[in-house]
């Protein structure tokens, strides 16, 4: 969506320039044949080379003239080069930037992380500087003011490119109802449940916009936002209408996208069916796959059909789905993550957990098994949100995983790729 103008601009670029060598073509070809035998004398040999010359000379003015025409808006003319090679070569930058890392850089840009404090601190330096974190999600404990939070977000930002060369995913969950944060600073966001009951998709549309355009002036790129799960009486849910809950979803999506911010499918396959809480302990969803794929799983799976998935995340519960892994929670299960919904459902996009310092499964996995377990499950993005030892240790599981050969490099290879292709996009 934000790349739309961009990709108008390359189009017509490229029709001027395959009409420009065609007509260069034909006219070659139409002198050429008028020239004669190959004893044709010198005077005529050397029409013809002036006047192909000149005909070459004329079509490559045309198009400098119509290139001009296309970019006088813009500051340069290199700004649609760099659009050009952007555009077109954005996997090959992504792959240029990966053959450069480290290990640690690319095991630190799967991981997103939060801190304690309003200010840039000890903690979250550390994590950016000596851990090449791909992204922070910040708090109400990090946030008391509009200005504040831009000027922190924009810290983050330069300290990431000083240090890695590469920009931050910077995350929030402002979902709306009870999850707003600095609640007291924004306009007001009325919980999923109150607009599945009240609104039609044109006003979920205008108060997700709304909440993107607050979120982008204060630095954000990324909502964790919006839950599709499916439930009557949780006020995060839009309610228990499969189609409704992906009618109403997507207006989110497309309201965070027109706004600038990439918008996340929460929290796949569905936690709706369960009452207890992750952040607590764990749960399991008996249910058969067939019931989940046409309710739970139906807002995900039209979403990631109709709607390009770079333009949203989807994040992976720590519930646990017997019908499909008997022994894994969602979030480290790699028959959920990457046979059913990278591969079954087709999402191209990135696949982000929930917050690995859940009760849900740090109670019954360290927090190296969480790190590599999840990312050899197919997971990209790791959101640990609280401790820094905890920060660490996931860190520490992954890289020792993949340096003892029970995780490939591959596969980070495949997450970061992922990451560096969606930073590049979004950052053009």
């Amino acid at each position: 969506m934000r790349l739309s103008r961009k990709k108008r601009q390359l189009f017509m670029v490229q029709i001027i320039v395959a009409l420009s060598t065609f007509i260069l073509i034909l006219l070659g070809y139409l002198l050429y044949t008028g020239v004669g035998q190959e004893n044709t004398n010198n005077v005529e040999s050397d029409t013809f080379q002036i006047s192909q010359e000149n005909a070459t000379a004329a079509s490559k003015e045309t198009t400098r003239q119509k290139v001009d025409e296309i970019v006088q808006d813009q500051e340069s003319k290199e700004y649609i080069n760099d659009t050009l090679k952007g555009e077109e070569n954005v996997e090959q930058q992504a792959n240029e930037i990966l053959s450069k890392m480290t290990l640690r850089e690319k095991v630190g840009q799967t991981m997103i992380v939060g801190f304690n404090s309003p200010t840039i601190d000890d903690h979250i330096t550390k994590m950016i500087e000596e851990y090449h974190v791909g992204g922070v999600i910040l708090f109400d404990r990090n946030m008391k003011t509009k200005d504040q939070v831009a000027k922190l977000n924009k810290d983050l930002q330069q300290l990431s490119t000083d240090s890695s060369g590469l920009p931050l995913l910077m995350g929030v969950d402002q979902e709306g109802g009870q999850i707003v944060r600095m609640r007291d600073q924004v306009s007001p966001i009325p919980s999923q449940q109150q607009l599945g009951q009240t609104s039609l998709a044109g006003g979920v549309y205008d108060t997700a916009k709304r909440t993107g355009e607050e979120l982008l002036s204060m630095g954000f790129n990324l909502n964790f936002a919006p839950v599709v799960d499916l439930s009557s009486t949780d006020s995060r849910s839009f309610g228990e209408d499969p189609q409704k809950v992906h009618s109403f979803g997507r207006q989110v999506v497309r309201g965070m996208v027109d706004s600038g911010i990439t918008a996340t499918l929460k929290h796949f396959p569905g936690n709706g069916r369960s009452n207890v809480d992750p952040h607590v302990e764990t749960s399991s969803v008996q249910a058969d796959k067939l019931d989940l794929e046409n309710s739970d799983i139906y807002p995900f799976k039209q979403m990631i059909k109709e709607v390009d998935n770079d333009q949203f995340f989807v994040m992976v519960t720590h519930i646990k789905y017997p019908a499909y892994d008997k022994d894994n929670p969602a979030s480290i299960s790699k028959v959920i993550i990457q046979d059913l919904l990278k591969e079954q459902l087709g999402f191209k996009g990135l696949v982000v957990t929930d917050d690995l310092e859940m009760g849900a499964v740090n109670k019954y996995f360290t927090y190296e098994d969480l790190g590599s377990k999840a990312v050899q499950s197919g997971a990209d993005l790791l959101l640990v949100c609280h401790t820094l030892a905890n920060q660490e240790a996931v860190f520490n599981g992954i890289l020792e995983a993949v340096e003892s050969k029970e995780l490939s490099e591959a596969r980070i290879d495949d997450a970061v790729r992922g990451i560096l292709i969606h930073k590049l996009l979004s950052n053009d």
